[in-house]
């Protein structure tokens, strides 16, 4: 309404009586959406569970009464949602609650994991981890960048996948100099754990400061392999860098997340300004 309603003023004046505003109606729920009402007490009539198989879209359809369009629609929704996943040929399954991830939080994987759900008893993820692969290489332009190397500087690279609660649920790859660390392949055994305590123990890296760059885009084939992600998903795609106690940057590391598994928590601080720009290069090792 505007500050100043002379119409109103006016009709008062001549004694004309207007008609009050009509509040508005409720809106109509969409089919779609009633559909989504309809698979959520479905699941709580059945008693279902994260991991379960939802029935069959045609199933769906025909116990609603609706088309399979509308369905399909639903099922869109609830996967963008997190709620559920869908594999082609297998069917749809209910999702566990997201995973809340704090990358820019100091300490090991599991003190930067935490389930999304507030209920008091919530355990907490279990986490695990597998070494995929420990080689040496020589680093792409963009990491001799970032990392401070010359043209003739040799890495470790490091890839790992880490299993939270027995599942593949996040990859990562760690670019170290081998001039910082130049004997990690004697401690293959214990990357199974801590990156960081295993630098910091051995090679007197402590990692003081760190810079990251987060990125939305689609699994590329060995993401969707080791994450055993379906078709055209989408992933969080982390990179940052480590600078130790005198401020040398000791570690490149990527890390992907199924972007419908996790959420994100990240606090502000003072920019370091490690990367200058955002990270746009691909960093590569040519083993």
């Amino acid at each position: 309404m505007p500050l100043f309603d002379l119409s109103s003023a006016r009709d008062k004046r001549q004694g004309v009586q207007r008609p009050k505003p009509v509040p508005d109606a409720p809106r109509k729920r969409l089919r779609y959406e009633e559909m989504i009402a309809f698979i959520e007490r479905l699941v709580v009539e059945r008693n279902l569970a994260p991991g379960d198989l939802l029935p069959t879209q045609a199933e769906l359809a025909e116990a609603a009464g609706v088309s399979l369009i509308t369905v399909r629609r639903a099922l869109e929704e609830l996967e963008r949602a997190g709620r559920v996943r869908r594999h082609q040929g297998i069917g749809t399954f209910l999702s566990r609650p997201r995973i809340v991830s704090e990358p820019g939080r100091a300490g090991g994987l599991l003190d930067t994991l935490r389930q999304g759900e507030t209920s008091p008893d919530a355990q907490p993820p279990r986490v695990g981890t597998r070494l995929l692969s420990l080689a040496q290489g020589a680093p792409s332009a963009a990491l001799r960048g970032a990392l401070q190397l010359g043209d003739d500087a040799v890495v470790w690279e490091i890839k790992r996948q880490r299993l939270v609660d027995g599942e593949p649920k996040i990859l990562e790859t760690a670019v170290i100099p081998v001039t910082l660390a130049p004997s990690l392949d004697s401690f293959a055994a214990e990357l199974t754990g801590s990156l960081y305590e295993l630098l910091a123990r051995r090679f007197e890296l402590e990692d003081q400061a760190e810079e990251q760059y987060l990125e939305v885009t689609a699994a590329d084939d060995d993401e969707r392999r080791l994450l055993r992600l379906p078709s055209r998903s989408q992933v969080v795609r982390i990179r940052g860098l480590s600078t130790d106690q005198r401020g040398v940057p000791f570690d490149c590391f990527t890390q992907v997340y199924p972007a419908l598994e996790f959420g994100f928590h990240i606090s502000g601080g003072t920019s370091r300004g490690l990367f200058g720009k955002p990270v746009q290069e691909r960093w590569d090792v040519t083993i």
